[in-house]
């Protein structure tokens, strides 16, 4: 006799299956940090309205000191405009 049959495991596929869809839920739940662009948002979006270029937008924000890269300043106005 194996030491494994004398166990009374009963395995619950349904307990199981609610566990890890438990985990997948907290492993996809959305990590949003703030943006540091995110403290000029009305400032951006009404520069972006006036006809301003994601260039543009990127060195004004220089001048208030933030350095950014371009494609930073495209996603963030792609998140917040519209």
């Amino acid at each position: 006799m194996h030491p494994e049959s004398t166990l009374e495991e009963v395995f619950d596929a349904t307990a199981e299956a609610a566990r890890l869809r438990a985990q997948t839920r907290a492993r996809r739940r959305p990590r949003y940090r703030r943006s540091r662009l995110d403290r000029y948002k009305g400032e951006l979006l009404a520069l972006r309205q006036e006809g301003c270029t994601t260039a543009e937008l990127q060195r004004w924000l220089l001048a208030h000191r933030i350095r950014v890269q371009h494609a930073t300043v495209a996603r963030w106005l792609r998140r917040h405009e519209g």
